[in-house]
């Protein structure tokens, strides 16, 4: 028995999320199916990252066991003439057999979160970015976004249904990028908490808009009671970049 670890980009929009659901179709459910057809096992993915519906990916990771005889690094290409084309396997590799995704030190994800500026919409843009017709002001929201960065207790940009008791979260970086109509906020942390990232995104688009001071980021963060479900943003600006071991 072998241990393969996979590396996985796809487009979420027609999908439930990474997890299988029991009244959707999602990531997770269509890689099992491509593995059983390929291999003849019954096998069921780990992932490393449970992304919401809707939610994009370049590189979310995750790790099945198999008797297959497959090279390690074929595993990628034949995967990906049994997938949609909406889902790829970018790399295959193969791992000790007690390697997990999601238990490891020293990991760190990387998000980022697109918004899409203009006056009008664009239809070219609408799966990977979310529209925001009013102005934003970069420079308040990179005022804001600073608040943001450490180690703190991110109870207050989680959803209600997190579950967890353990809510802090350190992160390393956040950087608010402008290009054309086109704003990135890049993330990259330790872990982050159901909805966190989208709800982070949610306060800052409203810091950008004048409907809050940067200063209101760091209220909202001291005062550890979860944001109002207003604040989270949707979730097709969503990509998860990708997944570091070190």
């Amino acid at each position: 028995m072998r241990r393969i670890r996979i590396f996985v980009a796809y487009d979420g929009t027609n999908y439930c999320g990474w997890q299988i659901q029991p009244n959707g179709i999602t990531i997770e459910e269509k890689l099992n199916k491509a593995l059983n057809r390929l291999t003849g096992e019954d096998i069921r993915v780990i992932g490393a990252s449970r992304t919401d519906s809707g939610v994009h990916a370049l590189g979310n990771v995750a790790v099945f066991d198999t008797e297959s005889p497959i090279p390690p690094e074929r595993f990628s290409y034949a995967l990906n003439q049994r997938l949609p084309e909406d889902i790829v396997v970018v790399k295959s590799d193969e791992v000790p057999f007690d390697w997990h995704p999601r238990y490891q030190d020293n990991i760190s994800k990387t998000y980022e979160y697109h918004i899409y500026n203009a006056q009008m919409p664009n239809p070219l843009k609408t799966r990977y970015c979310t529209f925001v017709s009013f102005p934003l002001d970069i420079g308040a929201m990179r005022e804001g976004a600073k608040y943001l960065i450490g180690a703190h207790d991110f109870v207050s940009f989680c959803n209600i249904r997190t579950n967890t008791q353990d809510t802090v979260r350190t992160v390393y970086d956040l950087t608010i990028e402008k290009k054309d109509d086109e704003i990135v906020l890049r993330i990259t942390g330790n872990g982050f908490l159901y909805n966190m990232v989208r709800i982070i995104a949610g306060v800052l688009i409203r810091v950008g808009r004048g409907f809050y001071t940067p200063e209101k980021v760091k209220e909202i963060l001291e005062a550890k009671v979860h944001t109002s479900e207003g604040a989270t943003a949707l979730p097709n600006g969503l990509v998860l970049v990708k997944i570091d071991y070190k």
